[in-house]
């Protein structure tokens, strides 16, 4: 069954919504803000997120969309808006967004849009990867492969590997990753991402071949391609 995450502050529409997609057979799953959509993204795979334009709390759709995309997670996302002018659409779509429905809707369209986009998904779910050396990691699908074994990796471990790997034999700082992949300001003070590291490189790094992973004193990461 396919997931989607509704974001949307008003309970009677978020409601609305989540009847709408229910009749489709998909399972929905509800937040009311922007933290929360971003939390809730980054921890499981949905097949599509619909998320409203205009969010309390300080992030708004656009917001949420940008925290997405720099953390690498690319579920297809539709937009909803009561704002229909151009400008906001483009705006919307530039930010990352993969589809754009003005409100007051049509409940079939709706639902449309969204089976459109988990199609679309799964269409490139079969060619769509990032390769490298010993990595394979199928950006749809959310797996990684190494030296042709499957690899089960947490969300967050599986966006750092996907990170590195695109900034293959370039080192990244700390403050990078925090920022690009947790998608907050870096704080010195906290090893949340040494943690990380280490977790990561216990699942995908074997004795008796070059590490994947190095360490740069006093800069960061950087990822090899032996």
């Amino acid at each position: 069954m396919a997931t989607v995450l509704v974001v949307e502050d008003d309970p009677k529409s978020a409601d609305a919504i989540c009847a709408i997609l229910a009749e489709e057979g998909l399972r929905v799953t509800t937040v009311q803000d922007g933290a929360e959509a971003f939390l809730q993204a980054k921890d499981k795979d949905f097949d599509a997120i619909v998320l409203d334009r205009m969010l309390p709390g300080g992030i708004d759709g656009v917001g949420v969309l940008d925290m997405l995309r720099k953390a690498g997670i690319r579920t297809p996302v539709l937009i909803l808006s009561a704002l229909s002018a151009l400008e906001e659409r483009v705006r919307g779509l530039r930010a990352g967004g993969d589809d754009y429905l003005a409100k007051p809707f049509e409940p079939l369209e709706l639902a449309a849009r969204v089976m459109a986009l988990i199609r679309r998904r799964v269409a490139e779910s079969s060619s769509i990867s990032l390769e490298h050396g010993r990595v394979r990691i199928d950006l749809i699908a959310r797996e990684v492969w190494i030296d042709g074994a499957r690899i089960d990796l947490q969300a967050r471990e599986l966006q750092l590997l996907e990170y590195l790997v695109r900034h293959h034999d370039r080192p990244v700082t700390r403050a990078m990753i925090f920022e690009d992949v947790w998608g907050y300001r870096y704080d010195q003070r906290t090893n949340v991402i040494d943690v990380h590291v280490t977790r990561l490189r216990r699942k995908i790094e074997r004795a008796d071949m070059p590490p994947l992973i190095e360490t740069v004193r006093g800069t960061g990461y950087v990822f090899r391609s032996h």
